[in-house]
């Protein structure tokens, strides 16, 4: 039997993803421009690794009574059961009900970054979201509770290189609440994740007790340690991180109620065929 190497393809892959974030950070001057660069460079990679039901773009997300986010540079989402994405003046506006994911991506990693990164999650999870019935194999089933919404930085350098990682936990962990950080990436350091105490109360079971079921797994949850890779897996133990929390922890996101859309223009939808 032919073996190939694992590890061969994996440092094959993050040479591929440095090489091309170091060309965007080395040849574009114009400071806007290089944002831009860096933020279509970490989703034009994602696009291309992450399975064709994940759908990845900057965008803002929106809610059923119109409130919406700040601009979140990179949104992971569903295109399977979120059936709609308004587009205009040109920013894409998506359902909070389809949302994975969010990350700030920033050209390196500091203090004052983290927190922005942090203001713009929770930006993201306060918004009010729905869940209705759905069909599986042909059986109705009930609205499930609403699913967690991962929060991340996306950052090419580490500021804090020359110390421990002490400094950069302490200001990690500082962040909590609907604005606290799941996982991250530091593209020449290393990726990490933060492993939190707490859990949620799976007792509200009542469809209107899941937003307050979401609410207090993010308000009671603490930091408990963070774990980093090595420098030379940064980006591949990202990705590896990133897929078994989508896949796994976060699964299938909840029905959108499109009734609690619609009303916005004051039509309501037959329930029944």
């Amino acid at each position: 039997m032919n073996k190939v190497s694992l590890e061969s393809l994996f440092e094959g892959l993050q040479k591929q993803m440095t090489a091309q974030l170091n060309t965007n950070r080395e040849f574009i001057e114009h400071p806007g421009s290089k944002g831009d660069a860096l933020e279509n460079a970490w989703i034009e990679w994602l696009q291309k690794y992450l399975p064709n039901r994940y759908s990845v773009d900057k965008a803002i997300v929106i809610d059923h009574e119109g409130n919406t986010s700040d601009q979140i540079d990179i949104v992971i989402y569903d295109n399977w059961y979120t059936p709609f994405i308004f587009s205009q003046n040109g920013f894409h506006y998506i359902p909070a009900e389809g949302v994975f994911a969010i990350f700030e991506v920033k050209p390196e990693i500091n203090k004052d970054y983290i927190k922005y990164a942090a203001d713009k999650i929770k930006s993201v999870r306060q918004l009010k979201r729905t869940s209705t019935n759905m069909i599986n194999s042909g059986v109705k089933m009930p609205p499930r509770p609403f699913t967690k919404i991962l929060g991340g930085i996306l950052a090419t350098s580490n500021s804090f290189t020359h110390e421990n990682n002490t400094t950069l936990e302490k200001h990690l962990k500082a962040q909590s609440g609907l604005g606290a950080l799941d996982i991250g990436c530091i593209a020449d350091y290393g990726s990490f994740y933060i492993d939190y105490n707490g859990e949620e109360n799976t007792d509200l079971k009542d469809k209107k007790q899941f937003e307050e079921r979401y609410l207090n797994y993010y308000n009671t949850r603490t930091a408990n340690k963070i774990i980093f890779s090595s420098t030379e897996n940064s980006l591949v133990t990202f990705f590896l991180q990133l897929t078994r929390y989508l896949q796994q922890a976060i699964g299938t996101v909840s029905a959108i109620d499109l009734n609690a859309y619609s009303s916005s223009i004051g039509f309501p939808i037959d329930q029944e065929l």
